[in-house]
């Protein structure tokens, strides 16, 4: 009964000082918002890197030349010197590697499509084996992936983007029509899902075809080739990258005192690596943030004083009446905590809306999560006890003959 008492009497002090409930709440509103804009952002982009890198799968990885997170100028200088990787490693690598399920060598290329009097220009081209659709996450949406027939016969197929399908083909269906790739005919077999777009790229203007075809048209690759490989099991992957690392350093011919000249890479690694390198920047960001909470702490302190004081002659009359120290105590904590948590409510969601509209602009998607949620309530909480127990304490000392004469 006397926490209900407290509460009640709390709400009609906030009720009664609108002007001054207002200014409390907008120093917590702009505080939490500031702290929840940048956590929704960064969760929200990390989040969509993530989805990314989970397509390549957990028992898969890319042997490049230049690849991985790189953090200098030294580092990419020293992988341009590196030989190119040659295509030709996977046969070596499949038959030395037991522990290798699937490898599908890749090359790119951007060229012009078109298909009658419709063209896309630079169109990003894929040349790759048919293994390529048990490897990586590729839906499909229409027709088939090209076949193991297709690269043996050199056959001029095309499994293409949804973007290309829309542009080029319209409301017509795509299956068997011919289109152009930088001025040679193909016979589209295949449409994949579609994907949307991540960072500003749209991943879905893109033309798949056979390696042997994309080798013949655009020749071999100097830097854009790389080999997705897949382990035969999670728990084999790192032992399967072991064993590549051995056949690609005995084919390249690298000493045994040296490093490798090629890496290979990992959803997994190349994620810990981005946190890596990311986590100063966005502890940086968030404590920048914080200022305006701190601030906002300040206010909420400042203002429970300036209510102390002005309420001196109340607490008097309610401790005369008999309210102990404890009970005046927990009358401003109250007033301050339903301040702060509602300025935190507000306030995360105004963090949410602003941050899904700045991730937005890059194409990505976010959604409110659990740890958003509890840290903007959390914040806003630990801002109501901590600038409001001085004022509290204050209030519950006061002595009540000197409060009771105060003017």
């Amino acid at each position: 009964m006397i926490v209900g008492s407290l509460l009640k009497i709390s709400v009609l002090a906030l009720i009664a000082n609108k002007l001054r409930t207002g200014l409390t709440l907008l120093g917590v509103i702009i505080g939490v918002t500031s702290v929840m804009t940048i956590i929704s952002a960064l969760e929200g982009m990390m989040g969509g890197v993530e989805k990314q890198l989970d397509q390549l799968g957990p028992s898969t990885f890319i042997a490049v030349t230049i690849g991985g997170v790189i953090t200098s100028d030294e580092q990419y200088r020293e992988m341009l010197k590196r030989k190119p990787l040659k295509l030709d490693y996977a046969d070596d690598i499949m038959e030395s590697c037991d522990l290798c399920e699937k490898i599908s060598p890749n090359s790119y290329k951007r060229a012009d499509v078109k298909y009658r009097s419709e063209s896309l220009r630079r169109v990003l081209v894929r040349g790759t084996t048919h293994q390529l659709i048990d490897i990586i996450d590729m839906e499909i949406s229409q027709g088939r992936f090209h076949s193991r027939e297709d690269d043996l016969y050199n056959r001029r197929v095309a499994f293409i983007g949804d973007q290309v399908r829309e542009e080029l083909f319209g409301t017509l269906d795509p299956i068997g029509k011919s289109m152009r790739i930088g001025g040679h005919k193909y016979t589209v077999i295949g449409v994949a899902k579609k994907r949307g777009s991540f960072f500003g790229n749209n991943q879905d203007n893109f033309v798949v075809v056979p390696l042997s075809v994309h080798l013949r048209q655009f020749g071999v690759p100097r830097r854009s080739g790389h080999l997705l490989i897949k382990a035969k099991s999670v728990d084999d992957l790192e032992e399967a990258m072991d064993q590549v690392r051995v056949v690609l350093r005995s084919l390249r011919h690298v000493p045994f005192d040296k490093p490798d000249d090629f890496s290979l890479i990992t959803a997994d690694a190349v994620l810990e690596q981005l946190n890596a390198v990311t986590r100063i920047f966005r502890m940086g960001l968030i404590g920048i943030s914080s200022i305006s909470l701190v601030v906002g702490g300040i206010v909420v302190m400042n203002i429970m004083m300036v209510s102390v004081t002005e309420r001196t002659r109340e607490i008097g009359i309610r401790k005369a009446v008999g309210a102990k120290q404890f009970h005046i105590l927990m009358q401003f904590m109250f007033e301050a905590l339903m301040t702060t948590l509602g300025g935190g409510l507000v306030g995360t969601m105004l963090g949410f809306i602003i941050a899904k509209s700045l991730v937005g602009m890059i194409d990505l998607e976010i959604t409110p999560s659990v740890f958003a949620i509890t840290a903007g309530l959390s914040i806003s909480t630990g801002i109501g006890l901590i600038f409001g127990i001085y004022p509290a304490m204050r209030a519950a000392r006061l002595d009540p003959i000197e409060a009771l004469g105060y003017e």
